[in-house]
């Protein structure tokens, strides 16, 4: 059946509240293990189906913000989808306190039981109006962004268009672009301002109202990491400043050579060579022909997964007017379909987005065996190990799309995730000063974030733009707005992944199976968990970024990137 065909009915809450109240008097009343697990099963088909439209008015509104019905029901569900997630806490006792926990445990896992744990720690029917303030608040900041029409090269753009002027082989277009793009933000900085203002005095209400010191412990309480903590975090992080920071400095330094300029600003970051940046040699539908053509020799389940894909239309991939700005993969329940969305702008990373939402979409392809909506995905540090790895597995196919320019691309795309670790880092660390002092002032703020891109990010030269030097880059970064905490998620997934592109450079069928059974496993074992299932070192422990960034260094030293 075809995404087009996907019916969308908004529930009746009061007749879902009925229902879902009365399957869980069943599952409290159950005398043997098989009986609560029947009505368990019951009650995920009435949640998938709540999941299900949830997801389908998420899509179709992202694809089209104005679109009036697909607006109202978007409302609907910033005000409704705190009293759903109050219902599954009633769900959530009745695991937490089931005399059969051991057998749900065996069944579905003891990272589900530990998910129903924090879930309840993170949610209490006295922060519901808060919640909604909260998703009301995001969906602002979403609209916010949609809303930009910037006038360029005769054409009104959103800001996604703008991304291949701002790697425009010239200087002037890039610097015209650059200052096209960031003038939206400048423009709107006040209500920038505002609601991250907003959202940081909501989240940190709510956590006061659960009995946490800050929003800090709650964020991670929320993220679901159930086998590390902060102190872990800030040792990654440690290793990231010693190892990584160095290689991505000459890499710049490179860039700058290269380019034959005496300084690299913001603006040339995104531009690699003065050739031209790597781009894909073909329109979408090529992308799309060589996508089918790349997953159909990679695997036989690749093949049967992108097969499903297109013949469903379960990707919406080309921006247009009114389309959210961004690219995800999510997953619709009750037809056990992912779904891929993006803004492909005729760069390289219309390919990125293709290779990593994909490797999303193929995890939750593998595992459509899991009826529990809670486990259909792991946790956001393992998914994006599935999609980074993707990017990587995918390599011997980049002639399809880049052709002459595959070694190019391979040369950016490799030097783009050390580059990108740091900046990583930069969001994670800038979380924490935020939400452990939240009565910062805007102006605050701001110093803190350009104070840890000088820790971080050495290179940083926003000559000529006093908006950017005062430490406003992160309005467009809208994980920091909607996802608190969901960022040092990249970084960790990023080593996971590089250690798999060492890995199957060396061994590629062994390689493989590993990427295999991780993305069988879907979302029933933690993030430590999966790392070991996937032969892979905890980039928590002393020595995992060394491990491979000598090797990486190496690959990067030995390419001749002057005559690319």
């Amino acid at each position: 059946m075809k995404f087009s065909d996907y019916k969308y009915e908004r529930p009746i809450y009061e007749e879902v509240k009925k229902e879902f109240i009365s399957i869980i008097d069943n599952i409290n009343n159950s005398c043997t293990y098989e009986e609560q697990k029947e009505n368990i099963k019951n009650l995920n088909i009435l949640r998938n189906n709540v999941e299900t439209m949830a997801t389908l008015s998420s899509i179709r509104h992202s694809i089209n913000t104005l679109d009036e019905f697909y607006e109202k029901e978007r409302e609907y569900w910033d005000e409704y989808s705190p009293l759903y997630e109050e219902l599954n806490s009633l769900f959530y006792k009745s695991v937490i306190n089931s005399k059969f926990k051991d057998n749900i445990a065996k069944d579905f896992g003891k990272q589900f039981i530990d998910i129903a744990d924090y879930s309840l720690k993170s949610f209490s029917s006295e922060i519901i109006k808060d919640l909604q303030e909260e998703n009301k608040l995001c969906s602002k900041y979403t609209k916010l962004l949609a809303s930009a029409k910037i006038d360029f090269e005769g054409e009104e753009r959103n800001l996604s268009g703008m991304g291949k002027f701002m790697s425009s082989t010239d200087r002037d277009v890039r610097i015209k672009a650059s200052n096209a793009y960031y003038n939206f933000f400048k423009e709107n900085e006040e209500q920038f301002d505002d609601i991250f203002d907003q959202l940081v005095k909501i989240r940190t209400t709510i956590a006061k109202k659960l009995n946490f010191d800050s929003f800090v412990e709650l964020g991670y309480i929320r993220m679901m990491r159930t086998d590390y903590n902060a102190e872990m975090v800030k040792n990654f992080r440690s290793q990231v400043l010693k190892y990584i920071v160095p290689v991505a400095s000459k890499l710049y330094k490179r860039q700058e050579e290269r380019l034959g300029l005496d300084k690299l600003t913001y603006v040339d970051e995104g531009f690699e060579f003065l050739s031209g940046n790597a781009t894909p040699k073909g329109s979408s539908e090529y992308i799309m022909e060589s996508g089918k053509k790349m997953y159909s020799e990679l695997s036989k389940e690749t093949k049967e997964f992108f097969d499903f894909m297109m013949e469903n239309e379960l990707m919406d991939l080309v921006t247009k007017k009114g389309k959210a700005a961004g690219g995800y993969c999510t997953y619709i329940p009750n037809y056990k379909a992912p779904f891929i969305f993006s803004n492909f702008n005729q760069t390289s990373d219309d390919i990125d987005v293709l290779t990593h939402e994909a490797g999303h979409a193929f995890q939750l392809y593998m595992s459509t065996w899991i009826d529990m909506p809670e486990i259909n995905f792991p946790t956001f540090e393992s998914c994006e190990i599935h999609s980074m790895s993707m990017e990587f597995i995918t390599w011997p196919w980049m002639d399809l799309f880049f052709k002459e320019d595959t070694e190019k691309y391979k040369f950016i795309h490799l030097g783009s995730a050390i580059k990108f670790i740091p900046y990583g880092i930069v969001v994670d660390e800038f979380q924490h000063y935020i939400y452990e002092n939240p009565n910062m002032t805007k102006e605050e703020r701001k110093n803190i974030w350009r104070e840890l891109e000088k820790k971080y990010l050495p290179h940083k030269n926003y000559e000529g733009c006093d908006f950017l030097e005062k430490g406003t880059w992160w309005f467009k970064q809208g994980h920091i707005f909607k996802n608190p905490f969901y960022y040092i998620d990249y970084t960790l997934a990023q080593i996971c992944s590089l250690q798999f592109w060492k890995k199957i450079r060396e061994d590629k069928e062994n390689g493989w199976k590993d990427y295999l059974d991780i993305c069988k496993v879907g979302g029933t074992k933690s993030f430590l968990e999966i790392v070991k299932i996937g032969n892979l070192i905890s980039p928590f422990e002393d020595g995992c970024v060394e491990s491979v960034i000598g090797t990486i260094e190496n690959w990067l030293d030995n390419v001749d990137d002057k005559s690319l």
